[in-house]
Parts: C-alpha cells; structure tokens; sequence
C-alpha cells in the first residue's frame, strides 16, 4: 500500500497513541509466567504486539482479548508447554529475544521464527549469555541470526557485562534468571529502558537496582493489573509534526514518561521546541502525563553517547527534525541503528536526501544542516515501520505532494497512525490498512 502526502498548512488536533509497545510485550510475557490472571489494559494494537499473543497461546498461555484488553492465565510453577509447531514472532526482535530468555529454564524444545527482516536481526546478543547460564541453542550462520532453535532446561544464574546498553538483553537475561538456580547480575555501560524492572517487582520478583547494574535471584510471580500508558516513541512523530509545521499546536495525551523513555522530549527542549508538559500523574508504577508542542524555532544540536539509549527509537524523526534546525546537527553513538528493522542510517539518508535534505551518513549516525526546503518525491522506508512515519512527517512541509511506498509498514508499532495524521487535518490519499487484530 502507497500513501500521498499533500503539504500541511497547520496541525492541530489531541491525539493519544496506542499504548506502549515496550510495556505490553513486557505486560503479556510476565502474566503469562505468573500464578493467577493478569488484566493488561490498553494493550498496544501493534503487529508487533499481536506477535508475543501468538506465541503465548502456542506455548499453552490462556489469553481472552477485548479490543486492547487481555486477560492472561498465567502458567505458574507448571511452565509453559512444549509447543506443537514452531513459534512466529514476525517482525518483534523483542519477541524473540524475550521469549528465548523465558523458554531458556523450562525442559523443552523450541524453534523460533521469524519474517525477512527479522533474519537480518542478531540473536547471539541473547543467545551468548543465556549460553552461559546452560541453554542450548542453534541459530543459522555460526549462531547469530534467526531461525532459533533452543532445548530449555536446568540453567544457573550468571554475572554478565552487556557490551551495549540493551533492555532487551537485559530482559531476556532476567527472565531467565527467574527460575536459575544462584544470583543473576546484569550490568550495562548506560542505562536502558528499565520497564522489565518496574514491572517484574511490582509482581513479586526478588529484584534490586543499583545504577546500571540490576541483581536477580529466583522468584515466582504473582498477577497483577497493567493499565499500559500511551507510547513515547509512537508519540514522538506527532509531536515532531506539529514543531515544525506552520501555526500548528497538537497534544498527545496519557504519555508515558518513565525516565529511560523521554530523551526525545530533553532533545527538544535543548533544541529549543515549543513543548509542555501537563496532568503529570502515575499510573501502574510509569509515570505519565500530556505533552503539548507548537510550531517552534529549532536549533541544531550534538546527540550521542548515553542519551542513546533513551531515544533509540526517535532518532529517523529526530533526523527529520534537524532538516528544519538552525546549523548543524550531528547524531552519533547510535550504530544500532544499521541492526533494527533495515539499515536506517543508510536508507533514512537515501530518502531524506531525494527530498533534498543536507544528510551526511557517517558509520554511528548523521550530520545534518538545516534548514533546508525539502521537496516532494517518492520515497521507500524499506519496510521499516519508524521510517515511514518519519518520511510521513517530513512530507508535511515538502514543496509538493511525496509518495510513501508500501506505507502499511507502520502498523508494526502504530497501526491507526495514518488515522490519526488524517484526523490533525493532513490530506492523504491511498489505500488505508486494515488496523483490526483478533486473538
């Protein structure tokens, strides 16, 4: 599917995303291992999300869903059952990774696969600690890259340094440590996203925090509520929209704000962005609240080194954003980038530069220098979901109307976003998605 852009005149509109991507994947696995039932309110209608669903209920996992509601019975002390086929986690890395952690202390055998870019992803970040704690795996070229197959089984706990900062990794090493015998310690060079912590001890986990360094030892769950806010990284694109297009003003609302998540929003302010933020509040133990942006003069800026981690998945719009800053902007540090769902340093480059962008692609990240007039085109995110919605957003201050090419790639995180972008007054034409997921 093809979307076209026409050029804004203004944005306005209050807009609340779906919920977040990072807490529902979380939210399901976790309830699923717990005793009793977990209700997960606002669950993410993301393919991504629907993914980790799939694989639950092949694992033995009772699941009922209501629109964003779901119910999970939890498996307990029993463990998750032998799966009859293999376990599809599609385009979710953290799918994958996660549930390897999870399968990892349980006696059976799995094979997990996923869709053309998931090959591409590796797995050995996961797969080498998880090693060295006793699972037994097997992955295609030399044990990095799916598909997986893994024999789960008697497993200690282990003291591992990540060499990047990585929730996933650091989640699929947690989980596993919840049924290894000894102490499990992770520590990173940079703090990342620190959900799975916040989650796993508000459902009973002996777990501790000390900077970048979380210490584990064997625990069982109990079933909790999850009321899931608002996602800051689907949040970022509409916010990002109205920055820079003319005489606009657009609120996104039940934001999640957990501090490992808002390095986008500390970019704006030191870009100097028009941005407040309003109803501050908890909720589930994730601080949340509204975020309001305005048309804003921007400023470029030096992004790198530890802010990373809170803003790896904002940086294809941060990109967008520095195309209309003042001077130059320089986003470094962020290598992972060329490991996501493609390669989005090259192909964000590629794109930004046939709408007339001064891009330089450098090995960790871009240098920018704006402002620039950019221009209408016809434009391939490579099926990466976060590329598309940043060259959607791009296109709304373009000279003339740009195309999207196979622009149905953003329900992987944000299935109803070019409803939403239509509902701010954007016109769009092309044929819409169908957003609906049923379990």
């Amino acid at each position: 599917m093809d979307i076209t852009i026409s050029p804004a005149r203004s944005v306005h509109g209050n807009i609340m995303p779906p919920g977040d991507k990072s807490i529902s994947h979380r939210a399901a696995i976790f309830g699923a291992l717990a005793q009793g039932t977990t209700d997960i309110y606002n669950y993410s209608p993301a393919r991504d999300c629907q993914s980790t669903l799939e694989c639950l209920l092949s694992l033995g996992t009772g699941i009922r869903r209501d629109g964003n509601y779901i119910r999970v019975e939890g498996v307990g002390d029993t463990g998750f059952k032998e799966p009859e086929s293999i376990l599809d986690c599609g385009n979710s890395g953290t799918t994958m990774r996660l549930l390897i952690g999870a399968l990892a202390p349980m006696d059976l055998y799995a094979v997990l696969i996923g869709d053309k870019s998931l090959t591409k992803r590796p797995m050995d970040r996961v797969l080498k600690p998880l090693g060295g704690m006793g699972l037994r795996y097997y992955a295609r070229n030399k044990d990095r890259y799916p598909p997986v197959s893994i024999r789960g089984g008697k497993i200690q706990g282990i003291h591992y340094q990540t060499p990047v900062a990585s929730a996933q990794v650091k989640s699929a090493i947690l989980l596993a440590g919840l049924r290894a015998e000894g102490e499990t310690v992770v520590t990173e060079p940079a703090k990342s996203r620190d959900h799975t912590e916040r989650m796993l001890k508000a459902m009973g986990a002996q777990i501790q925090s000390d900077g970048t360094t979380v210490r584990l030892v064997a625990s069982r769950l109990s079933a909790t509520t999850f009321h899931v806010p608002a996602d800051p990284s689907s949040a970022a694109f509409i916010l990002a929209a109205a920055l820079i297009v003319p005489e606009s003003k657009v609120t996104t609302s039940n934001i999640c704000l957990n501090p490992t998540r808002i390095g986008f929003i500390n970019v704006l302010e030191r870009m100097g962005a028009n941005i407040e933020i309003h109803n501050e509040r908890e909720s589930s133990g994730e601080p949340v609240g509204d975020i309001e942006a305005s048309t804003s003069e921007l400023n470029g800026i030096e992004i790198g080194g530890t802010e990373i981690p809170t803003l790896i998945d904002e940086i294809p719009i941060l990109a967008v954003l520095a195309t209309q800053a003042k001077g130059r902007t320089v986003i470094r540090d962020a290598e992972e980038l060329r490991i996501k769902e493609t390669d989005r340093i090259s192909v964000l480059c590629r794109a930004l530069r046939q709408m007339g962008a001064d891009i330089r692609e450098m090995r960790d990240g871009f240098e920018i220098h704006g402002p620039c007039k950019l221009k209408g085109a016809k434009v391939d995110p490579d099926h990466d979901h976060r590329i598309a919605m940043a060259l959607a957003v791009a296109s709304l201050i373009a000279e003339d109307k740009t195309t999207i090419l196979g622009a149905e790639c953003a329900s992987i995180s944000y299935p109803n976003f070019w409803d939403h972008l239509s509902s701010l007054g954007v016109e769009l034409s092309g044929t819409q998605p169908d957003s609906k997921t049923n379990v």
